[in-house]
């Protein structure tokens, strides 16, 4: 008898199996990262430069409060963060909104271990980094970090 069908056949489900469950997998991982993003944090966790001057980001801090954010030439979701960050800087008296870009700043950006683009930092009134967030940020939440800094 000739084994060779059998076995072709054996292959093929195999590598469909396969193909399903890294399907599966990579779907998984793609909601998990999804959800997180533009989500507020922490923002000392991951980083341990102290507070940040108007030298550090090129533009003055805001007495209440400041929204940096993170962009490059490249990035899509950096203008419509560019945009809610705007208005809520312009909603708030006392806040104000930076844009580094990330690209001719990367001795900040290391320093800060800033891995993606759009990453929004909400400043204290002494520079001091409250929260963080990597990726498109809703308004709501951008509003509430606000809340957590300003009295």
């Amino acid at each position: 008898m000739d084994d060779g069908p059998r076995a072709l056949s054996m292959d093929v489900s195999g590598g469909l199996v396969a193909l399903v469950v890294a399907l599966a997998a990579a779907s998984v991982l793609g909601l998990v990262l999804r959800r997180r993003a533009g989500r507020f944090r922490a923002g000392q966790a991951r980083t341990t430069p102290g507070a940040l001057t108007a030298a550090d980001l090129g533009g003055p801090l805001g007495e209440q409060a400041t929204l940096v954010q993170f962009s490059t030439a490249f990035c899509a979701p950096c203008r419509p963060t560019r945009q809610i960050l705007a208005q809520v800087a312009d909603m708030v008296d006392g806040v104000t909104h930076i844009e580094v870009d990330a690209t001719t700043r990367l001795d900040l950006v290391q320093r800060l271990r800033i891995s993606s683009t759009p990453t929004v930092l909400v400043l204290g009134p002494d520079g001091a980094i409250v929260k963080r967030a990597a990726g498109l940020p809703r308004k709501a939440d951008v509003i509430a970090a606000l809340g957590s800094v300003i009295e």
